[in-house]
């Protein structure tokens, strides 16, 4: 991944510093390829496929980020892509996808229709498929965006990001108890689809419900691999409302002049909101990405 990957750069803020009494630093994913962190899982799975394999080319589903980030690692591996999109998936990221160069197939906008898409098309095509979240690979990939925090910025008390599918939080979880095993993790969640906080806490993995959230990108239902990885190595999931997602996006806009989407703004919201007790402590946030429909911004709705 190492030649392919930006190495993303780490911000403070007074303003949020003052508002929780801690020491945070912000790792700036949202400037990372595709404007995301799921390129570097993405780039580690394509990469990983052997020659034979790769040649078929590479398939995954997405509604955005993820479908952006195969594209983009298919085309610099020279390797054909197909994305299954759901009809509704935010049109940006269509766009993108497009850009990029893969065949977009589109379904109906539910797991199923996405999963059985991706299963037909895998059939005719042979392509290796590249899970969104569920898959080592892009765990692996993922992890890295923490590792280089804690390269960066030093020892961290806790260590904050967002939860979908799981693959960052995941990923981040593993990358600290490597590297940094006294750094507590902790995963921050919409209220509105809080399948893995639920899961997290009833120790039974708990599928999610159709949810509604402006943060399109954690609607995904936790994965299993990662279910496993967050019962061990994640101190606490702990969820916040739509307001407080819109206004934690709208003061990292204003105060750190950084353009982030609503789900990097979830931890942003746990922090501001209260909803840990930081004070005094060295805390990290990963920013997980910046594309944002900008016809469509939430303090308009």
């Amino acid at each position: 991944m190492a030649p392919h990957v930006h190495r993303t750069p780490v911000f403070t803020s007074a303003f949020v510093d003052g508002r929780t009494g801690a020491r945070v630093v912000f790792k700036a994913e949202n400037l990372q390829k595709v404007g995301a962190f799921k390129f570097r899982g993405a780039c580690n799975a394509v990469f990983s496929l052997g020659d034979d394999e790769a040649r078929r080319g590479v398939l995954t589903h997405s509604s955005g980020n993820h479908a952006q980030a195969v594209a983009l690692a298919a085309r610099v591996r020279g390797v054909p892509a197909w994305v299954v999109m759901p009809e509704g998936a935010p049109a940006v990221k269509v766009a993108a996808v497009e850009g990029y160069g893969a065949r977009i197939v589109r379904c109906a906008p539910t797991l199923a229709a996405r999963e059985a898409t991706a299963a037909e098309v895998q059939r005719e095509t042979g392509a290796a498929f590249v899970h969104p979240y569920d898959d080592a690979r892009v765990v692996a990939g993922q992890a890295t965006a923490a590792m280089e925090l804690l390269e960066q910025a030093g020892p961290l008390d806790v260590l904050l990001a967002p939860v979908g599918g799981g693959g960052l939080l995941g990923g981040t979880a593993l990358a600290a108890a490597y590297f940094a095993p006294g750094t507590r993790v902790v995963g921050a969640e919409p209220a509105a689809a809080d399948d893995a906080a639920r899961s997290f806490h009833g120790g039974v993995l708990v599928p999610a419900d159709n949810p509604r959230t402006v943060a399109d990108g954690l609607r995904t239902s936790l994965g299993a691999l990662n279910f496993a990885v967050l019962r061990r190595y994640v101190a606490d999931v702990v969820t916040v409302g739509e307001d407080e997602i819109v206004a934690a996006m709208r003061h990292v806009w204003e105060r750190m002049k950084l353009v982030i989407e609503p789900s990097s703004a979830v931890p942003v919201a746990a922090l501001l909101s209260g909803r840990l007790d930081v004070e005094g402590r060295r805390v990290g946030v990963i920013l997980s990405g910046g594309n944002v429909d900008l016809d469509h911004l939430p303090w308009f709705r």
